[in-house]
Order: structure tokens, then C-alpha cells, then sequence
């Protein structure tokens, strides 16, 4: 499970701002009929939510993390891309995923519920309500936990 989890990772994408007490939210093109959530935890647990609103059935992760506004670094591997830093967290990086550092895990959210993204968010599709969660995590847990569910 951890290397699946590894995996999503690695493929994963990377987003921020500063880092909120409190999660918060603001929507961009709030006026679309369809909306779709990222939700940033970080290490010390603070949140971050964005709204990206959508007129087409489907937004792809790429397209919610780039019109997020959430600052993100990815860097590209043979398997696809992987989130390196998001929320500019961590501050600086050399390497994406370097040995027994923390790492950002990517969730999925659909009817409600958070489940471990099986590929990484530039594959994921999401319809109206549905969101990409973001926890940096600790290497050493082999089952880390979601973010906080998107507030819509």
C-alpha cells in the first residue's frame, strides 16, 4: 500500500500559498455551473482550500492545480509528473522525493469521502463537487490520512 501510495506521490501534483490557521476557501470563476476542490494539509496540520469553478462535465487535476492559484513545483519523470512542493512546503527541495523525508500523499474526494488517488493527479477527472486532497506526510507512516474534506 505504500508504494502505491508512494507512487501517487510521485506522479502527483504540487500547489500554495502561505500556509492558513484555519482552512479557507475562495472559488475562482465562481459563476461556473460546476466546482471542484483542492484541499492542502500541511506537516504542522494547517489547511488550505481552493475552489476552481468549470463549465465542461470533467476538470483534469492539471488544469484544478493550475487555476487553483495554489503555488506548486512538479518535476517530470518516465511515469508521468510528481509533486515536489506544495503551499511551498517544503521551503526548499533538491531532490523530489528524497529518502526518509516527508512527501505529499494525493487523495481523491468523491461523494464525500476521501480514498488514496491510484495514479497521479494529472490523470485524475473530476465532476462537480469533487476534490484533490494534499497531505505532507512523514515517510514512516505507511498509511498516511487525508486532508480535512472539502468545504463546499
Amino acid at each position: 500500500m505504500w508504494a502505491s501510495a508512494t507512487l501517487a506521490l510521485v506522479i502527483a501534483a504540487c500547489g500554495g500559498s502561505s500556509p492558513a490557521t484555519n482552512p479557507t476557501s475562495s472559488c475562482v470563476n465562481a459563476g461556473a455551473p460546476h466546482h471542484a476542490y483542492v484541499v492542502v494539509q500541511h506537516l504542522s496540520g494547517t489547511s488550505l482550500q481552493k475552489c476552481v469553478g468549470f463549465a465542461e462535465d470533467t476538470i483534469d487535476g492539471q488544469t484544478l492545480m493550475d487555476q487553483s492559484g495554489i503555488e506548486y513545483q512538479a518535476q517530470t519523470f518516465s511515469f508521468g509528473k510528481a509533486v515536489c512542493q506544495v503551499d511551498n512546503e517544503p521551503a526548499q527541495f533538491s531532490k523530489c522525493f528524497p529518502q526518509n523525508e516527508p512527501s505529499w500523499a494525493l487523495f481523491i474526494q468523491t461523494g464525500g469521502a476521501w480514498t488514496s488517488a491510484s495514479s497521479g493527479y494529472t490523470d485524475a477527472k473530476l465532476h462537480d463537487k469533487e476534490a484533490l486532497g494534499w497531505h505532507y506526510v512523514q515517510a514512516a507512516d505507511p498509511s498516511p490520512a487525508p486532508p480535512p474534506l472539502a468545504k463546499q
